[in-house]
């Protein structure tokens, strides 16, 4: 059995282990025992790290582009080595599936790798000059101060890593507030960085109520970007506190996405990557396909097999055995949610065709479910199930799919599989969503954007842009001196 670490907060220089608010309990969802406790921080401590943050910035930020590169560079190699471990925790946090936390684990690595290379890359730009008497133009991204990162449970170490090191490559200093119920796996992501020799201050972590530490952190002056992953209606409050300071907002919300399954698609090839991907991480994915749009030629088939493939996945506690396929929700109440979404189907809303309700026994899991036929106005139809619950509709023409993919105000991903060339280039143009993948469903590299539309957010983490979200743009023109 894995050791569940002694949770502490970074403060300045400083592992604090008693929170000024007291302490809350960690549960594994896969049995429902406590595996450890994390402290709660005070508005006190939370000032502290905002000290440390303010006064660590200047430092930072004027350090040289390649010993930030090689500090963050070190990082990544750290969480390599210990991923086997920081992996086991994951799962008894949050119950993922051993290979899909190693998997993370080992990508959160790559992710902060080429972040880090960003901050040798990125030197700016010189502008022609109009005007003989102007010497220079240049342009430079510079860091835009203090960062506030504030990461969901259901990703622990992807999430933050991306954050952390495109603020960090930045040459921004930084407070994370991970989820209150995953504290050891971003502690130990933190601990990869200080271990690589990141000064006092540049990172701090702290735990706590997640109202009131998001509230006091962003209302201070000092923190000039905030990032956050969450819910939608959760982004919408962050980002009126952001803008009663005019502070940097970068929000990556909900997701609700379509799949768009055309009739010439590799029957075979698609079915298995929908059941593969739909209930990885038990479905509580923000881009995790969500609505099958389907070929009516193909639909009874496809229906078939995909409930077939989801009634053979093994479900199970991953803290005891390595081959379970799709862990436990992350609590209670995620199982209550999918009760309730379950009690509104029937009739014109949709047939549950398998699975639809939680699994006796210790834990908090749910069966993988496939609901045949929901109406438009259904809830699973308009609201992100955010578990593993499917949806499959059937559909007569691609410009119907299409209609019906957009039809909400969500945006993050969309995914389509064709064999047709023409269908690819349509389904790749119309379709709207921040990242659209034909054939697969990989939106998610070190080297792309990973942002949404509408109500799914704005901006955008990893790539380039995971980089620039934490600059601010400076022009610097300069004239002949007057003879």
């Amino acid at each position: 059995m894995t050791a569940y670490p002694t949770i502490k907060m970074l403060i300045g220089s400083d592992w604090v282990s008693d929170g000024g608010e007291g302490a809350m309990p960690i549960i594994n969802p896969a049995d429902e025992q406590k595996v450890g406790s994390a402290p709660k921080a005070s508005k006190e401590q939370l000032d502290a790290a905002l000290a440390a943050a303010e006064e660590a910035f200047p430092i930072w930020s004027n350090t040289p582009a390649i010993e930030r590169y090689r500090i963050i560079r070190r990082a990544a190699d750290l969480l390599r080595e210990r991923a086997e471990k920081i992996a086991r925790v994951m799962t008894l946090e949050m119950g993922k599936p051993h290979a899909q936390a190693l998997g993370e684990t080992t990508g959160a690595a790559d992710l902060i790798d080429f972040l880090a290379e960003e901050a040798k890359r990125q030197g700016g730009r010189l502008v022609p000059v109009r005007s003989n008497n102007l010497l220079e133009q240049r342009v430079t991204q510079e860091p835009v101060g203090p960062a506030i990162l504030l990461t969901p449970w259901n990703f622990p170490i992807n999430l933050p890593a991306k954050k952390i090191a495109g603020a960090l490559a930045a040459g921004c200093s930084a407070i994370l507030k991970p989820a209150e119920t995953t504290p050891a796996t971003a502690q130990m992501l933190a601990e990869c960085f200080v271990d690589a020799g990141l000064p006092s201050g540049v990172l701090n972590v702290v735990y706590g109520d997640p109202a009131m530490i998001s509230e006091h952190l962003i209302s201070s002056p000092i923190p000039r970007k905030v990032s956050f992953t969450g819910s939608t209606a959760v982004g919408r409050q962050l980002g009126a506190l952001a803008a009663q300071g005019l502070k940097r907002y970068t929000p990556e919300l909900g997701g609700h996405a379509p799949v768009v399954i055309g009739e010439s698609a590799d029957f075979e090839r698609t079915v298995a990557a929908c059941a593969a991907t739909k209930f990885r991480n038990a479905g509580q994915v923000c881009v995790s396909p969500t609505r099958f749009l389907v070929a009516r030629g193909i639909y009874d088939k496809f229906v078939a097999e995909f409930s077939a493939r989801s009634q053979k996945l093994k479900v199970g506690d991953a803290s005891k055995d390595d081959s379970v396929e799709m862990g436990p929700l992350a609590h209670a109440g995620r199982v209550a949610a999918m009760e309730d979404l379950m009690s509104s189907m029937g009739g014109a809303q949709g047939e549950i065709v398998s699975g639809g309700s939680a699994i006796d026994g210790p834990g908090h899991f749910f069966a993988p479910t496939i609901i045949a036929s929901p109406s438009p106005e259904s809830r699973l139809m308009t609201e992100e199930p955010f578990g593993p619950v499917a949806g499959i509709v059937p559909y007569d023409t691609i410009e119907e799919a299409v209609s019906i993919a957009n039809s909400l105000r969500y945006g993050l991903a969309a995914y389509a599989f064709t064999s047709s060339l023409d269908e690819s280039h349509y389904l790749g143009n119309s379709l709207r969503a921040g990242m659209v993948a034909i054939n697969h469903f990989a939106v998610g590299s070190p080297e792309t954007p990973f942002g949404g539309t509408g109500d799914s957010g704005f901006g955008s983490e990893s790539g380039v842009e995971g980089y620039l979200g934490y600059t601010e743009t400076k022009l610097v023109t300069v004239a002949k001196s007057a003879p």
